[in-house]
């Protein structure tokens, strides 16, 4: 049987409440008698009741974090770095973390956010792949439930978030390709409905006409963001009669899937056709061309959302409401150029 604190009283020959009070800290219970406590209850093995606390306190202690993804696994090494991040900041700050997956834009996506916040479940919730109109966003808005997002959108209201310009990142590894002599460059964008595909279609747009280069929209394509969809889009590229010599994909699991289409199509890669990604995950730097890539801190990311979120919880002012970081180009084989 679990010790209770009226076996702690009955030990000590005191009330409940006193118990009670000197666990909770409260300053009204003479220090020796806390400490009496503190001791009875360590030896004895007590632990308290955590449902009672939450009900106390009115609150759990704990983020949500639901993963927008397809099927019911996640393979993606960009989402399994930053729940490391958001986790461990989290547990810094004595919080837990409610992870959840879903298909995104789905009723079933709802369903697990209005459950999130209708049942009290969490405390606030951490909203990622942020997207143009973002029915998340605006169903918490309208509930004004604390969430900070890791991304911006055009939904009315103003919340927190944090970005990464992709505008700029795309803009540099276009430029990096011009300048290894590449004028006929591809790109493979996110889903339409994502708001960062904005920013890094209009990247693109811009260091092309820096260049004086036209952009072909027979070089411009949509992909889900998997190897399986880089693979398919880059094959398609590669087998025209008149391909690109370079493609640029807006993230590294695609980026490794035009690699490896390139292979199979016996292409080296770095020679016959250049490849960028964005993201910079674990896997880049160990693929085969290394990849060249956009880097942007993902684990760092993780760690400042869920901070960001945990001092709204605790009605703290931010600093910085709307944070957009820079991402860096990181030079590997897979563009041609020397390994950084």
């Amino acid at each position: 049987m679990p010790v209770t604190l009226q076996d702690i009283a009955d030990r000590l020959g005191v009330s409940v409440a006193t118990v009670s009070r000197a666990l909770a800290g409260y300053t009204d219970v003479a220090p020796a008698t806390r400490q009496r406590v503190l001791q009875a209850a360590q030896e004895m093995g007590y632990r308290p009741n955590i449902i009672a606390r939450m009900l106390q306190k009115q609150r759990t202690d704990t983020i949500g974090f639901i993963i927008p993804t397809f099927g019911p696994r996640f393979s993606d090494p960009y989402f399994s770095e930053l729940l490391a991040g958001i986790g461990n900041a989290a547990a810094e700050q004595d919080y837990d973390v409610l992870v959840s997956t879903c298909s995104p834009d789905t009723s079933e996506e709802m369903q697990v956010y209005e459950r999130f916040v209708q049942g009290r479940r969490v405390d606030g919730t951490l909203v990622v792949r942020t997207r143009e109109h973002d029915a998340r966003i605006i169903y918490l808005l309208e509930q004004q439930f604390p969430f900070v997002a890791f991304g911006r959108s055009i939904v009315e209201g103003d919340f927190c978030y944090l970005d990464v310009d992709g505008s700029a990142g795309i803009r540099e590894a276009i430029r990096h390709l011009i300048s290894l002599g590449h004028r006929r460059i591809a790109i493979i964008l996110p889903p339409e409905n994502l708001m960062f595909t904005h920013y890094r279609r209009l990247g693109f747009g811009e260091a092309m006409a820096e260049a004086n280069l036209p952009t072909e929209e027979s070089l411009v394509a949509h992909g889900d963001l998997t190897e399986h969809s880089g693979y398919e889009v880059g094959r398609a590229f590669l087998t025209r009669d008149d391909p690109p010599s370079a493609i640029v994909a807006c993230n590294d699991l695609m980026a490794l899937g035009i690699i490896s289409a390139a292979q199979r199509l016996g292409l080296t890669v770095g020679r016959d056709v250049a490849v960028t990604g964005f993201d910079d995950v674990s896997l880049a730097a160990h693929s085969h061309p290394s990849l060249t890539t956009v880097r942007q801190p993902i684990y760092e990311i993780g760690r400042r959302i869920c901070e960001m979120l945990i001092h709204l919880l605790r009605g703290e002012t931010l600093e910085e409401r709307h944070v957009i970081l820079e991402p860096q180009l990181v030079m590997r084989e897979s563009c041609g150029a020397a390994v950084q």
